[in-house]
């Protein structure tokens, strides 16, 4: 295999884009969102390029996410390398969410963030019985970035405001219950889905597809879309612990060790994401977040504390619910100078 961290090539008909940095899970950086970018563009404009199949090498998971450590050490500074990468990371994402060919993504292992971002956009999204799926970004004082504004609050009622809370992770009998894949194919099977799908395009999927089983998360599914459905995080807790149910119970504990301040940012992301138009205005919110979001001592500790040091022990700051305001969140989602802000490819 190519020493390359993405291998990017035509196959017969079908463009390929295969994550190849498996000793960081394949967690993207510049130079991949960037050669990703400019194959999806060359392909475009190719008539004997009539789909585009993303998948990754080895078997250690799909993509784990972004380079997490670049982007803490710039926001410990002046963020201008981690808004460089959001810029084309964001891009990349909305390039595959307008792009005029079909796209198929092999979820196979995790997927988090970053990962999320370059598959959600495929109108086929394959999960195997090794996929984890999550966006766990509330854990390092972060938020579900990359089109989680977009994503999660479309998926089927208050599962997508759970998932982006929580940090939930979730096996493919879920995955496809909630249509965030498409599909599922055994592990086994994927070869042969490859070698159908580079012969036949996307139409090949459906004759390997099996079905996923029953989906865990299914009895609990009333209790999310009442207990998550308030526009604030203190309703929701208040309505966590007014239930006192046993799963109620275990998800205000897993709540109370995220920080604050990323749950209030999420929420408000989420509940902005809903009522947008467009994937790009998405993207443009999310792009304002993050240059600045970054910058914060939350997740500058929250990577300290899970990445860094691994002691799992983040000291959030504000440290309660109650001392995040409104005037510190409206100014980490405030406009930017029209010549600052996220735009698409143009």
């Amino acid at each position: 295999m190519s020493e390359a961290e993405v291998i990017t090539r035509i196959e017969g008909s079908v463009g390929r884009i295969i994550l190849n940095r498996p000793r960081a899970l394949h967690a993207l950086n510049l130079a991949m969102c960037e050669a990703m970018t400019a194959a999806l563009l060359a392909w475009g404009d190719d008539p004997a390029v009539t789909s585009v199949l993303v998948d990754h090498a080895g078997e250690r998971g799909f993509c784990a996410g972004g380079d997490i450590r670049m982007i803490a050490e710039s926001g410990a500074t002046d963020a201008s390398e981690a808004r460089a990468f959001f810029l084309a990371e964001y891009r990349l994402n909305h390039l595959m969410f307008e792009y005029a060919k079909p796209i198929t993504a092999l979820v196979d292992g995790i997927v988090m963030g970053g990962g999320v971002g370059i598959s959600e956009p495929a109108q086929i999204r394959i999960a195997t019985e090794r996929t984890t799926y999550a966006m766990p970004e509330t854990g390092i004082g972060l938020f579900p970035d990359v089109g989680g504004g977009w994503f999660l609050p479309r998926l089927p009622g208050e599962t997508g405001t759970w998932l982006a809370l929580t940090g939930a992770r979730l096996k493919a009998a879920d995955t496809v219950a909630l249509g965030i894949h498409t599909h599922f194919v055994a592990s086994g099977a994927l070869e042969a889905l490859k070698a159908d799908l580079l012969s036949r395009g996307p139409d090949a999927v459906a004759e390997h597809a099996a079905d996923a089983g029953a989906a865990p998360l299914s009895p609990h599914r009333t209790a999310i879309d009442r207990l998550f459905a308030f526009d604030t995080v203190e309703a929701i807790v208040a309505a966590l612990e007014a239930d006192g149910s046993d799963w109620a119970q275990t998800q205000l504990a897993t709540l109370r060790t995220k920080s604050p301040q990323s749950l209030k940012v999420t929420l408000r992301q989420l509940r902005a994401g809903r009522a947008m138009q467009t994937f790009a205005e998405v993207m443009a919110m999310e792009y304002r977040l993050g240059g600045r979001v970054v910058r914060t001592h939350d997740f500058q500790e929250g990577v300290r504390a899970v990445i860094v040091d691994k002691d799992n022990t983040p000291l959030w700051s504000p440290a309660t619910l109650e001392g995040v305001t409104d005037d510190a969140l409206d100014a980490l989602f405030a406009p930017l100078p029209v010549d600052e802000d996220w735009t698409p490819l143009g």
